[in-house]
């Protein structure tokens, strides 16, 4: 599979192609697919929407831990947290993978629950739109309410919270 997609990167004629070869290429771990994203990039690190499709699509991966490789895009030169459409790029797409977002052992929740305390201090209404992906936590399996709702409790009691984040919050803690 993964030959067939990097035969199809290689040989795109528009972004389109290029662009659903490299989702299917980020799906697999290994050097290809890191070896594929840094030409990508590379080709495209000038167009901001391309490059917040890039964010996207290697947030939404479900290669197992991705929530590891996520933070590490928090550090990339091109990503920056005060940016909204950065962040709706990176973290949502994220939120997007049932595999990481909804993790056995939580770290995708006690990630997003780290990014929207961080946000709130920047732009409450991006942190209230994030903190909305725990709105559903009473739809998950016993060991995920637990965790998602540990987040949730987290995220009411530190200090400073903005109204925005604080509305959302707690109308998904009282669902």
């Amino acid at each position: 599979m993964t030959e067939l997609a990097l035969h199809e990167y290689n040989t795109a004629t528009n972004l389109t192609e290029q662009s659903a070869a490299l989702a299917a290429i980020a799906q697999n771990p290994g050097k290809t697919r890191d070896d594929v994203l840094a030409d990508f990039y590379s080709k495209w690190q000038h167009d901001f929407l391309v490059v917040n499709k890039w964010f996207a699509l290697q947030a939404m991966s479900n290669v197992p831990g991705n929530v590891e490789n996520v933070r590490n895009l928090l550090n990339h030169p091109a990503f920056d947290l005060r940016n909204p459409n950065r962040v709706y790029s990176l973290i949502d797409g994220f939120r997007g993978s049932p595999v990481n977002f909804h993790a056995k052992d939580g770290s995708g929740y006690k990630f997003l629950a780290e990014i929207v305390l961080q946000l709130d201090k920047l732009n409450p209404q991006v942190a209230s739109r994030t903190v909305s992906a725990f709105s559903t936590w009473r739809r998950f399996d016993g060991s995920r309410q637990k965790l998602a709702k540990a987040q949730l409790e987290m995220i009411m009691s530190a200090n400073g919270l903005s109204e925005n984040v604080y509305e959302i919050a707690s109308k998904s803690l009282a669902a």
